[in-house]
């Protein structure tokens, strides 16, 4: 298993520097100078040439991002071009909003998606043709659009939970939840569904094993049957969706968190990419980047506890 998380880890390392290479290339091209954009519209050009050099925006390409790799490595992603403050504190506070943002649709998605998947497995019918009905509907509704109807039944009509905005937790625990139930929602119901459905497949696939016959006729109870071997030789595939979930969830928490105005890293890469702020839009990049690092090796050794031939691999 050590070995297995040691050879993740050493792949991690070429995943980063082409996501942050691809990043800084992408955003060169894009229009607009930062250093007209914080001396604003009113600057002379002498003085935009003259905080470019200072910059080091007058540097070739590669240049300028051997500067920024070299800072990052020992742990300095620079300042904010927008706001003066560096990238590191900007983005510590707004990357715990993230992922107790995507953890809690990670769990809204696999619990709840495993149960109702188990359910549709042992008892069909109907309820497995409804489940496929709200897949695809899960599939073809926006997450935004599905925060957006929530919004309207569950803020302003009934007004049960607030519309928008972040509580921390420390200061209440209370609030924090309710700030947390709409956009987990929004964000995790939708994918709810799939993970139901393959859940279900899955389920059925390995309740029809020769082996799950056999237990049950040496008089096994059915929970031992359902839960201690059926749900566990059906975990591996399920693994794999869930892992490619959380990636989906990662990339939908931007608009869920402009919608629900959360203070995360999604909302403050779309505000810094308006602002052509490269060094936060950098850091968040790298931010994302590890965070699908840390998913991935999770899933592999989800799979090296599940299946001891893919430690050996």
């Amino acid at each position: 298993m050590l070995r297995l998380i040691l050879k993740r880890l050493v792949w991690s390392v070429p995943l980063l520097l082409v996501a942050s290479a691809l990043t800084f290339v992408l955003l060169s091209l894009t229009a607009g100078n930062p250093a007209q954009a914080i001396l604003g519209p009113m600057a002379s050009q002498a003085q935009v040439q003259a905080l470019s050099k200072t910059m080091g925006l007058n540097l070739p390409l590669w240049d300028q991002y051997w500067h920024w790799l070299d800072a990052a490595l020992h742990g300095n992603f620079g300042v904010s071009l927008e706001t003066g403050a560096t990238v590191t504190s900007l983005l510590s506070t707004r990357i715990v909003v993230s992922l107790t943002l995507i953890a809690g649709s990670t769990l809204l998605a696999g619990i709840g998606g495993v149960l109702l998947g188990m359910i549709a497995a042992i008892r069909g019918g109907r309820l497995g043709k409804l489940m496929e009905s709200a897949a695809v509907l899960g599939l073809a509704v926006p997450d935004f659009l599905l925060g957006l109807v929530l919004i309207e039944v569950f803020a302003v009509a009934i007004r049960v939970f607030p519309a928008s905005g972040w509580v921390a937790f420390s200061a209440s625990p209370e609030q924090w939840a309710k700030s947390l139930v709409l956009p987990v929602i929004a964000l995790g119901g939708g994918v709810m569904t799939i993970v139901a459905v393959q859940t279900r497949d899955a389920m059925r696939d390995t309740l029809r094993s020769p082996y799950i016959r056999v237990l049950e006729a040496n008089g096994f109870s059915r929970r031992s049957v359902l839960f201690k071997h059926a749900l566990r030789g059906a975990a591996i595939p399920l693994v794999t969706v869930v892992g490619i979930i959380v990636v989906a969830l990662l990339g939908g928490s931007v608009l869920i968190e402009t919608v629900f105005t959360l203070p995360g890293l999604g909302s403050e890469l779309q505000l810094a990419v308006g602002q052509h702020d490269i060094p936060v839009v950098q850091g968040i990049v790298v931010y994302f980047t590890l965070i699908v690092v840390v998913v991935n090796l999770l899933v592999d050794i989800c799979y090296g506890l599940l299946n001891p031939r893919v430690r050996v691999q």
